[in-house]
């Protein structure tokens, strides 16, 4: 058994492998349960929460018998703690109790990674987590013009923490890992190094421990615990997915880049349904079916693309515009969700439109938007993929199907949306050949969704919303068991005359040319913001790019088959192949791309040179110049733009591929 409780005086202990991880006794109590009220505030999905806490139980007295401890306080029984099957089963025994919190046993200088896809920090240590899907928020630094902009005129500023795919597991670097199984709100707060604490909005029923010698194993645990993704296909990774929404224009604007030289696997149009205009931008119209006014004659098309070897992608989300056909198709045969207070769809307003939510915990509902929508409507249709948007927007106050609550159905809804996409392609057989893309996640999304993005970075440098945030979200998604990623190429929001520069492009060409997946985006405000084709510059390095992500199929596709084996990512902290050498595990603004290459992105505007750290134990060859490098150190290299800083090991069975990407 990896997770061992032992008896102490007045107390208890349990052991995660040979790691102490929890310590509680009469005097200094690790667990507490209470009964608490959520508050709740969402405005276009930025959720501000608070907790009514009406009473805080330090759980002082614990009978140990077996494997099973019984807490009480003033001689109250009030939670029983059974270790079985490597985790630990609570049960309140007073229904009241709704909160629970537990203090684990911590060190100074322990790492703490995790936390889903965490965009500004993948070490967790000094900080708080709230675990809660929602929209990330634009900008995410409260010091910042921004954020404050956002924060004064739409609530939407965000703050480092916020994230489209919480999860309320982490590893530490004492070698264990920790899952809550709830998807109530939780909360790591690890601001305490001596005592880093859990909350939880409910007495959760497991909580799961992991432990291994190797961080790698680690991770392969836990994406064994939630699932294992199928291979990307390789049409997905062999060139470049152009995102245009130009309506019929997309295809000349596509052929234009092609004849430019650049490798094109797939044309994603989102716009495949339709525009609506906003004050924020260019949206979609949500009734999820192709609109032959803004793509005449588009099946026909679809199918002289993939005779050319280009699949076409578009864009779907779980909502339904209340101006769409499918709205009433849904609402006549009682698939939405409902009011609390009234027999009546509950709508969402999405910025100047409201929609009604599909209530997939309705099984005919879940089917029919299988079936009808993605199945007929996409995958009958001609389409090989799509973004699959939203999933964190659920309302708390929204009556389900099934009766779950709204507090407890929130973070479930995007692991539900993502089986749904899953279902639907498996029911055309399209497994492993169909992809889909998202941005919200929870526990076990991993499961059924194939392909992760980073979702809607502003276009720019900035430290917590910006281009580096894609490494960051990698990385810790990576580690709690998410094999691929990639993000918007030249990002998504662009607010308050902040828009692209020429620079930004060609630094996100280079960061998506060794990323999974490269797939370009035009932004929320495409014509206020510079394309790929919109400069000759930009255009030429971006087809260079294209060539480099191309000419690495061979590498990728063996990564890929090694993360169906064993669940490692393919953008992956150095410490996973690199444990031994602990410079590399504060390094969180570069990433190794499988074992064999080190890729550190130019994240910072106006930059000429870059820093890497190479892990020790192998020799480096810098791909541009050929120089080789001992590892254990930062080493600085010139890195103009079409030179990203990467590095190969000289002993690589694809060394000879990697020195060839220079003469591309």
């Amino acid at each position: 058994m990896t997770v061992t409780l032992r008896p102490a005086e007045s107390g208890f202990d349990i052991f995660a492998g040979e790691v102490l991880v929890i310590r509680h006794r009469a005097d200094a109590p690790a667990l507490f349960v209470g009964a608490g009220r959520p508050l709740v505030d969402m405005y276009r999905g930025n959720y501000f929460l608070e907790d009514r806490v009406d009473e805080r139980i330090a759980l002082r007295e614990a009978s140990v018998a077996g494997d099973t401890v019984t807490l009480s306080a003033g001689g109250r029984a009030l939670l029983t703690l059974t270790l079985r099957d490597d985790a630990l089963h609570l049960e309140a025994l007073d229904p009241a109790l709704n909160r629970l919190w537990l203090n684990m046993v911590g060190e100074a200088g322990e790492r703490l990674w995790g936390g889903g896809e965490q965009m500004s920090y993948v070490d967790m240590a000094g900080r708080r987590f709230p675990m809660w899907t929602s929209e990330p928020g634009v900008g995410r630094d409260k010091s910042t013009l921004l954020t404050f902009q956002c924060d004064r005129d739409h609530r939407s500023g965000g703050d480092y923490w916020n994230t489209n795919y919480p999860q309320p597991t982490y590893l530490s670097s004492r070698r264990y890992a920790l899952h809550v199984d709830t998807t109530a709100y939780s909360c790591f707060d690890f601001r305490d190094a001596d005592a880093p604490a859990i909350e939880v909005w409910e007495v959760p029923a497991r909580i799961e421990l992991f432990a291994a010698t190797r961080f790698a194993d680690l991770v392969t645990q836990l994406s064994t615990r939630f699932g294992r993704q199928p291979l990307l296909p390789e049409w997905a990774y062999s060139g470049a997915i152009l995102g245009l929404k130009d309506g019929a224009n997309s295809f000349d604007r596509m052929e234009k880049i092609i004849a430019a030289g650049a490798v094109v696997t797939g044309l994603w149009c989102e716009d495949w349904v339709g525009l609506r205009v906003t004050s924020f931008g260019k949206r979609l119209f949500w009734d999820w079916k192709a609109n032959e006014a803004r793509y005449p004659h588009l099946r026909q098309k679809i199918a002289e693309l993939n005779e050319r070897g280009i699949r076409f992608l578009g864009y779907v989300n779980p909502y339904l515009a209340v101006d769409g056909s499918l709205y009433v198709e849904a609402a006549e045969a009682g698939y939405l969700a409902l009011k609390l207070d009234a027999d009546e769809p509950y709508l969402v307003d999405f910025g100047e439109f409201d929609c009604g939510i599909v209530d997939f915990t309705n099984p005919a509902a879940a089917d029919w938007f299988a079936d009808r929508v993605i199945g007929r409507e996409m995958l009958d249709f001609g389409l090989s993929g799509w973004m699959a948007d939203f999933g964190e927007y659920l309302p708390t106050d929204v009556r389900l199907f099934d009766g779950t609550d709204g507090m407890l159905a929130h973070n479930a809804w995007p692991t539900i949306w993502a089986e749904v996409n899953a279902r639907a392609i498996a029911s055309r057989g399209k497994t492993g050949d169909a992809l889909f893309f998202m941005r919200a996640g929870f526990s076990g999304v991993g499961a059924y969704c194939p392909l992760l993005w980073a979702g809607d970075q502003s276009v720019d440098f900035t430290r917590h919303d910006g281009i580096g945030t894609v490494i960051r979200g990698a990385l810790s998604s990576g580690l709690v068991g998410n094999a691929y990623h990639h993000s918007d190429l030249g990002g998504y929001t662009s607010l308050y005359d902040n828009v692209r520069t020429a620079e930004l492009l060609m630094r996100w060409s280079e960061l998506s040319a060794f990323s999974p997946i490269m797939r370009s985006h035009e932004g929320n405000r495409p014509d206020t913001n510079l394309q790929l084709d919109g400069d000759a510059e930009v255009l030429a390095h971006f087809v260079a790019m294209t060539k480099v992500h191309a000419a690495l199929v061979p590498y990728v596709a063996e990564l890929c088959r090694g993360a169906a084996a064993t669940g490692l990512p393919l953008q992956r902290p150095l410490f996973l192949d690199y444990e031994d050498d602990a410079g590399c595990w504060g390094v969180e603004t570069q990433f190794a791309y499988g074992r064999d290459l080190i890729v550190a992105p130019v994240i910072e505007a106006g930059a000429a040179r870059w820093s890497a750290y190479l892990p020790a134990g192998a020799e480096w060859r810098h791909v541009w110049s050929g120089e080789t490098f001992a590892g254990g150190d930062t080493v600085e290299v010139a890195a103009p733009i079409g030179q990203p800083p990467v590095f190969y090991r000289t002993d690589s069975a694809h060394a000879a591929l990697f020195a060839g990407l220079a003469t591309l």
